[in-house]
C-alpha cells in the first residue's frame, strides 16, 4: 500500500490551488492517504538548507510497484515530476520536486537477502535502506560487508549509488557503484526492470551516477566480502603537501598482493589551535594531545593529515599486525611525534561519523544550520596549484568542519556509468568542503559561504584546471555540457531519451525541463 502527505485543500474562501483535482485524482487512484503540512514540509528542504521548494505530494512507496505507479500516474498529466528522496542528504535542492509528487522511499519494505551465485556472497537489499543498516545486518547476520562506503552512513543505498559512493576503501574497491552486479529500477516510463551488466545493461550503467535521471533504483545487489573484526585506524600529519600527496599516492597505488592500509583518506585542517579547524581535530582518544613542538618552522598556515586504517581478525597475530603497520608508517615521510592511534571494533568505526553527527546535532549545527559543501574531483596534474590557492589562501583558517582531500584511482571507476570524471591523469583527488557552521548571527551567512564556492569555482575554471563537481549542480544547459563533454552529454541525453523521455524523474537536478510528449532535443 502507499501512503501519501499531501497539503491541506483550500478553505471555502481560497483560491483553487494549482494540482489540486489531480492529487485529488491521485490520492483515490492510489489509496493514499492525507496527513498534515508539517511532514510535507520534510520533502521541501534538505540537508543543505539553501533551498524550500514544496511539492504538490509526499508519496511513502512499498514496493517498486507503489513507485511505478507513482510515475505512470505522473505522465499521464501534462505536468508533474517526481523526484525521490531518500533521507534527505542532498546539497542544492536536488532531491526536491517543486509542485511535483516526492517518492520517500525510505518507507520501501526492508530487503537484506543474502544470495550466493557460484559460490560468492552478495546481499539484495532496498533502495531506500539506509547503509548504516545494510552494515549492521550483513555483519551480524552473515559475518559480511560490503567492500566500498561512504563516510556517513545514514544515506540509502539509492541516493549513494545514484552519485558514485566514494570513501577510503574506493582505491581498492572503487566507487559504490563499481561494487554493484544488479539493480531493480523503475523508469520514466514506469516500467519496472531488472538489469546488470548483462540484461538491459545501457540502463544499469546509466543509472550508476545517473543523477536519478534515468529510473528510481527499488533493490540493488551488492558485493560482499568477510567483514574483520577489528581495525586499526591511524592519522599522521605533515606540514608539506608535496610530501602529504606523494605518500598518498605511493600508498593508493601499491600492487595487489603487496601489504597496504585498507582505507586511505586525508584533510586539511589550519595550523592552530582553533577547537573547529585546528590541532583539537586530529586525536583519536580523548587521552591523546597534539604536541605543536613537533611542528617544524618552516610550516605553512595549513597542515596535512593522512588518514589510514587496517583491518585484522581476532585470529591474526598481534605482532603481524604491528608489522604491517609499522612497515607502512616507516615509508611515509609524516612529522615524527604527531601519529594518533587507536583499535576498535570494525562497525564501529565505520560508524563513527555517526558520533559527530550526534555532536554537531547537540551544538545546532546539524538539523538547525545551513550547509553550503562543495565537492570536487581535482586532476593530479592541477591538485599542488589547488593547495597553493585554494587550501593555502581561501580556505586557511578553515570551513568549520572536515576539508577532505585524498586521491583516487580512476582505472576503479567504470567510464559505461553516467559519473564523470577528471580524465588528464590516471589519478584525481576528491577534495571536499564539509561546513558545519552555525546558524547567523552566530555563524557567517550562508550567501557569504557559496559566494566563496563560487569564487573556488571560478579560480578552476581560471586556472583551465581539470575537474568535476562532484555531486553536481548547474543552472544551464551549457554548463551541464561544459560538465560532461561533448560526447558523455550526447550519451546522458540519448539515455534521457531512452528512459525518460518526458523528463519526469528528478526535477531538482534542473538539467531538463518536463515536456508533455517524449522528450527530444536538439543537439
Amino acid at each position: 500500500m502507499i501512503a501519501c502527505a499531501e497539503h491541506f485543500l483550500p478553505g471555502n474562501d481560497a483560491e483553487p490551488k494549482p494540482h489540486d483535482d489531480v492529487v485529488s485524482t491521485l490520492s483515490k487512484a492510489l489509496g493514499v492517504q492525507a496527513i498534515t503540512t508539517d511532514d510535507l514540509e520534510i520533502a521541501s528542504k534538505d540537508f543543505g538548507g539553501l533551498k524550500f521548494v514544496k511539492p504538490l505530494a509526499l508519496i511513502r512507496p512499498s514496493t517498486a510497484d507503489d513507485v511505478a505507479r507513482v510515475v505512470r500516474a505522473a505522465a499521464r498529466s501534462p505536468t508533474l515530476t517526481v523526484a525521490a528522496r531518500g533521507n534527505g542528504h542532498s546539497i542544492n535542492g536536488q532531491a526536491m520536486a517543486e509542485q511535483g509528487l516526492v517518492l520517500d522511499m525510505r518507507a520501501m519494505d526492508e530487503l537484506v537477502r543474502l544470495v550466493r551465485i557460484d559460490g560468492a556472497p552478495y546481499v539484495d537489499v532496498s533502495g531506500g535502506a539506509l547503509w548504516e543498516d545494510v552494515l549492521k545486518r550483513c555483519v551480524s547476520e552473515f559475518g559480511l560487508a560490503p567492500r566500498s562506503w561512504t563516510d556517513y552512513l545514514s544515506l540509502t543505498v539509492g541516493g549513494t549509488l545514484s552519485y558514485a559512493g566514494v570513501s577510503g576503501q574506493a582505491f581498492r574497491y572503487g566507487p559504490q557503484t563499481s561494487n554493484v552486479t544488479e539493480l531493480e529500477v523503475v523508469t520514466g516510463k514506469g516500467e519496472t526492470i531488472v538489469c546488470s551488466k548483462t540484461q538491459s545493461p545501457e540502463l544499469f550503467f546509466a543509472v550508476l551516477g545517473g543523477l536519478g535521471q534515468f529510473g528510481i533504483i527499488t533493490r540493488a545487489r551488492l558485493v560482499l566480502q568477510e567483514a574483520p573484526h577489528t581495525v586499526r585506524w591511524i592519522r599522521v600529519v605533515y606540514s608539506e603537501f608535496e610530501e602529504f600527496s606523494s605518500d598518498a599516492e605511493w600508498l593508493v597505488g601499491r600492487e595487489e598482493g603487496e601489504s597496504c592500509f585498507d582505507y586511505v583518506e586525508g584533510f586539511v585542517l589550519a595550523n592552530s589551535e582553533d577547537p573547529s579547524n585546528g590541532w583539537p581535530t586530529l586525536p583519536l582518544d580523548p587521552q591523546q594531545v597534539f604536541d605543536p613542538i613537533h611542528i617544524p618552522p618552516s610550516a605553512g598556515p595549513v597542515l596535512y593529515c593522512l588518514e589510514l586504517a587496517l583491518h585484522y581478525r581476532y585470529s591474526d597475530n598481534p605482532s603481524h599486525v604491528d608489522a604491517v603497520v609499522d612497515g607502512l608508517l616507516g615509508r611515509l615521510r609524516f612529522i615524527k611525534g604527531l601519529k594518533f592511534q587507536v583499535d576498535m571494533g570494525y562497525t564501529e568505526f565505520l560508524l563513527r561519523v555517526k558520533r559527530d553527527e550526534e555532536h554537531a546535532r547537540a551544538n545546532g549545527v546539524w538539523d538547525d544550520a545551513p550547509h553550503p559543501w562543495l565537492n570536487l574531483f581535482v586532476s593530479k596534474s592541477n591538485i599542488a596549484e589547488f593547495d597553493g590557492e585554494v587550501f593555502k589562501k581561501i580556505l586557511k583558517d578553515g570551513v568549520h568542519g572536515p576539508i577532505l582531500v585524498y586521491p583516487l584511482l580512476r582505472d576503479k571507476w567504470d567510464s559505461r556509468h553516467s559519473v564523470v570524471v577528471p580524465a588528464s591523469s590516471e589519478i584525481f583527488y576528491i577534495v571536499a568542503l564539509l561546513r558545519f557552521s552555525p546558524a547567523p548571527p552566530k555563524g557567517p551567512p550562508p550567501q557569504q559561504l557559496v559566494e566563496q564556492n563560487r569564487q573556488i569555482l571560478q579560480l578552476c575554471l581560471a586556472k583551465a584546471f581539470d575537474f568535476k563537481l562532484y555531486f553536481p549542480h548547474y543552472h544551464s544547459r551549457q554548463d551541464w555540457i561544459n560538465h560532461f563533454g561533448n560526447h558523455q552529454w550526447s550519451r546522458f541525453v540519448d539515455r534521457k531519451t531512452a528512459f525518460d523521455p518526458m523528463a519526469i524523474l528528478a526535477p531538482g537536478q534542473k538539467i531538463f525541463s518536463r515536456v508533455p510528449q517524449p522528450y527530444s532535443v536538439t543537439q
